[in-house]
């Protein structure tokens, strides 16, 4: 079966992850997938597979006879969708032959523009799958997932010696949860690879250090008609608080190393609201000032409106893997010969973002990102080409071959 069949396979699961959950995983879609992922790993010949009592998948291609020394490698994609868009009835739009010029998504009349994203031209050509504008498409992660179980398809049919090859599949990524109940040692990796990045080629292995911030407004409500010297509008308060944070230092405005404060929701009413906040920044320092900037924000709009007013809680979420990998440089010149191997340009960037790799480096188990192929991920404009599934794919199959030669020729 090809990549892009086992993808479009996959996103009919529901897996969106959910941020108000006590359980693990936080969605049974979740289970439901990590169930048809263990069976299909099993008609593929991997052994050991399990799921583990919080929805983690894991099995191994056993080491061909004679490369038993090999080092093992290990891949690992995630199952759930973000909660950011509906992962729920997808209808996947595929376009063969594709002319590289603007799209028209039919669930919306929303339009996949060249003006938007430019990279668009360089896929003519390609079979093109979209969405229909009403959800996300899932293509994160489910073509990492895709991609790896069909490395596997490809070296068990095709014979090709390898040593042990290890498989991880985590829930609740999106959240991030995903290497929380991780199993580094059950699963037997010397090492691995998440197959969690966006275009081809793309090799990560500086991410953002990560933090999630709560905030909890405390209003006073009364009728606007009576409400002089009373009122404490909570959504009002809201509003400030956000003011106080450097306008410039969003998502929108920033690239590269440059961090931000992202507001990835707000809800309530004049008597209470809540915000939710992401902080990122590639230095740890730099994150803790931005944790710093909150709490001032805070303490000033309690200082005008009340003591309780303002209720901010700070969690830290996934740190940089960079010092980890680096002391691992095989990883990325055996990434980089695998990608050239097979006619990937590899594009080395920071992750603006993190991965399961980044909590898992330091775990033990060091594990920079791959690009699956996709773009525009987390919303409606969500795409990914065949082809570039097949490429991602046959990188997973040459990966696998430099490890075991690498020992075979030591």
């Amino acid at each position: 079966m090809k990549a892009i069949e086992r993808l479009l396979k996959y996103v009919s699961v529901h897996t969106t992850s959910d941020e108000a959950a006590q359980t693990r995983p936080s969605s049974q879609g979740q289970l439901h997938l990590a169930r048809l992922l263990a069976d299909e790993m099993r008609d593929l010949g991997l052994r050991d597979v399990r799921i583990s009592e919080y929805g983690y998948v894991y099995g191994y291609l056993a080491a061909t006879a004679g490369y038993e020394q090999c080092p093992k490698v290990g891949f690992i994609a995630h199952m759930d969708t973000s909660p950011d868009g509906k992962g729920s009835d997808i209808k996947p739009q595929i376009i063969k032959d594709y002319d590289g010029g603007p799209v028209t998504l039919p669930g919306t009349g929303l339009v996949l523009s060249p003006e938007r994203f430019p990279h668009l031209p360089s896929l003519q050509g390609s079979t093109l799958v979209t969405t229909d504008g009403t959800t996300l498409l899932g293509a994160d992660d489910k073509a990492g997932i895709a991609e790896i179980m069909t490395a596997c398809e490809i070296l068990v049919r095709e014979k090709i010696p390898h040593g042990r090859v290890c498989i991880g599949f985590t829930p609740d990524e999106e959240i991030g949860k995903g290497a929380d109940y991780f199993d580094v040692a059950g699963y037997g990796a010397d090492f691995a690879f998440t197959m969690d990045g966006g275009p081809e080629g793309e090799l990560e292995y500086e991410n953002f250090n990560a933090a999630e911030a709560s905030v909890e407004v405390q209003g006073v409500a009364v009728h606007p008609g009576t409400a002089k010297g009373i009122m404490v509008n909570a959504l009002t308060v809201a509003c400030a608080f956000n003011s106080l944070l450097p306008a410039w230092e969003t998502p929108a405005h920033t690239e590269g190393y440059e961090g931000f404060y992202y507001l990835r929701k707000l809800e309530g009413n004049p008597e209470q609201a809540r915000m939710t906040y992401s902080l990122r920044d590639h230095d740890s320092d730099e994150l803790a000032a931005r944790k710093h900037k909150l709490l001032q924000a805070a303490e000033t709009l309690n200082e005008q409106y009340g003591p309780e007013t303002i209720k901010l809680k700070i969690e830290d979420r996934y740190r940089n893997m960079a010092d980890i990998v680096r002391q691992h440089s095989h990883l990325i010149d055996s990434a980089r010969a695998a990608m050239r191997q097979v006619g990937i340009d590899p594009l080395i960037k920071p992750m603006r973002g993190g991965t399961d790799g980044a909590t898992l480096s330091y775990k033990g188990l060091p594990c920079p990102n791959l690009g699956t192929g996709g773009y525009a991920y987390h919303g409606v404009m969500e795409h990914i080409t065949a082809e570039s599934m097949a490429r991602c794919t046959n990188m997973i199959v040459a990966l696998v071959g430099h490890y075991t030669r690498m020992r075979s020729e030591s």
